[in-house]
């Protein structure tokens, strides 16, 4: 099993850290890929506790798309935030979370393109791939994606809730797509199409913990043990098993990140 994005480095998580981290453990979840904020020095100090209590967490590192407006005077920034965060954490394995978001717009648009287009640079020139946050945005996402060439280092589109034709542009970019805990709800019926459809060797799991808690725990803080909810709901919608489902994603991880 595989968790592969979760914010265990996030405040949510201090009081009971520890016991998060053993029930993932008891559950069978192998990897997991904690989320780091570039321009957070409390989680980046977090994520070290993570590492501490966990050997098989591996980190991505971001500008996420929320943040992108502390760079509008010079977005290059943001890239070597993120680039300095990744010296300091040598089990670095993706750069991300990265992208758009229209919906909430706490960024100008014109900021978080270019804040998104330098951190795809620098994923190139660290031959690591991307983690995609979109909403709202998918064709400027796509749009970066293809003139910043992200398809030489690949990635996720995370916590996908895209349709499926959106589900084939990113495949046919050669992305993965990964399910979160909304592919469980009973109205997500586009969503359960998409996981349908996906590849089984492009196909991700994922808690987005702590938000985004899969049925029958929605509602309460999520956690990277519950990822076997949607192993559970991905493997039902395909007329398969959790253990085939589980051991796709968990290879699919092992091959994107490296861990």
């Amino acid at each position: 099993m595989v968790d592969s994005h979760c914010h265990l480095a996030g405040p949510e998580f201090t009081e009971d850290l520890s016991q998060v981290i053993e029930r993932a453990r008891h559950a069978g979840v192998a990897h997991a890929l904690v989320i780091l904020a570039a321009d957070d020095v409390r989680e980046i100090e977090q994520g070290r506790k993570v590492t501490a209590g966990w050997d098989a967490v591996r980190f991505a590192v971001g500008i996420h798309p929320h943040a992108a407006g502390k760079f509008a005077a010079d977005p290059t920034a943001a890239a070597k935030a993120v680039d300095a965060v990744m010296d300091g954490q040598p089990l670095t394995r993706a750069l991300g979370e990265i992208g758009l978001d229209y919906h909430y717009d706490f960024a100008p648009r014109d900021v978080q393109q270019q804040v998104f287009r330098e951190q795809i640079r620098l994923a190139r020139r660290r031959r690591l791939p991307v983690v995609i946050h979109t909403r709202e945005a998918d064709d400027d996402t796509f749009r970066i994606l293809r003139e910043e060439s992200a398809h030489e280092v690949g990635g996720v589109f995370h916590c996908f809730t895209g349709d499926r034709d959106i589900a084939r542009r990113a495949l046919d970019i050669g992305f993965h797509i990964s399910l979160a805990g909304i592919v469980t709800f009973p109205r997500a019926l586009e969503l359960k199409e998409v996981a349908k459809l996906v590849p089984l060797d492009r196909l991700l799991i994922e808690t987005d913990s702590p938000f985004l808690a899969p049925v029958p725990h929605r509602g309460k803080r999520n956690e990277p043990a519950n990822v076997i909810r949607v192993a559970e709901t991905v493997a039902t919608l395909r007329g398969s098993d959790v253990a085939a489902i589980s051991e796709a994603a968990l290879h699919n991880f092992e091959r994107l990140f490296n861990p």
